[in-house]
């Protein structure tokens, strides 16, 4: 009944890697699941299509068709995903219009703040319309471990007016590896990809947590 939103005018941020493996967690804990591939690449939706576990999705990118029909989908999944498109497009202004939550990745440099900032008034402007809707969280993406980029970004995002979650995604080539291999962190070996899944893990039941309880 929830629709969780990646959404970020910057390509590259994490938001299709983000969206496959929140996916892929909640199949794996019998939630009825679709993503919904609104990005121009479709990396989300061929990704998923190349797993062994059958997660269904759907691609759908235009304006008009996400406000109708996100909703309606909604309506027949436990939790709908969606991996926003690059810029804010009429795309993205109408997932937000739709979505319960919509979480913002961000890397770490300067280029990639302001575009979290820019899709963070996006979102208040849909609140504003919509009475409070959707809740919005951000997270740090790609992050080198140790870093005072990492620390800088961190404080930067605090003060962007939304929830920070506190777990950060590190950059580990275990992840980029992931749509390659046609696999998710979870099903690869070595330490980097335990290490990789069990801060999705914690990822994921952070956003879990803002979401009204069933």
């Amino acid at each position: 009944m929830s629709i969780v939103a990646f959404v970020n005018q910057k390509g590259g941020c994490a938001k299709s890697t983000t969206a496959v493996h929140f996916s892929y967690w909640l199949f794996h804990k019998q939630r009825n699941v679709l993503l919904v591939d609104a990005d121009a690449q479709r990396s989300s939706s061929i990704w998923l299509e190349s797993l062994e576990v059958p997660i269904p999705c759907q691609v759908v990118q235009s304006a008009s068709v996400l406000l109708t029909e996100l909703p309606k989908l909604a309506e027949q999944h436990d939790a709908v995903i969606v991996d926003g498109p690059a810029g804010l497009s009429d795309a993205t202004k109408a997932i937000v219009q739709c979505a319960d939550l919509a979480v913002i990745p961000c890397q770490p440099s300067g280029v990639d703040l302001r575009s979290a900032a820019d899709a963070i008034r996006l979102i208040q402007q849909a609140q504003v319309i919509r009475g409070g809707a959707p809740m919005a969280a951000v997270f740090l993406s790609r992050a080198v471990k140790g870093t005072r980029l990492k620390d800088e970004a961190i404080g930067h995002l605090a003060s962007l007016g939304v929830p920070i979650l506190k777990t950060v995604i590190h950059q580990r080539q275990a992840v980029a590896d992931t749509f390659g291999q046609a696999a998710t962190a979870w099903e690869l070996l070595g330490k980097a990809a335990v290490e990789a899944a069990d801060e999705f893990e914690q990822l994921f039941r952070e956003i879990m947590a803002l979401l009204p309880k069933e």
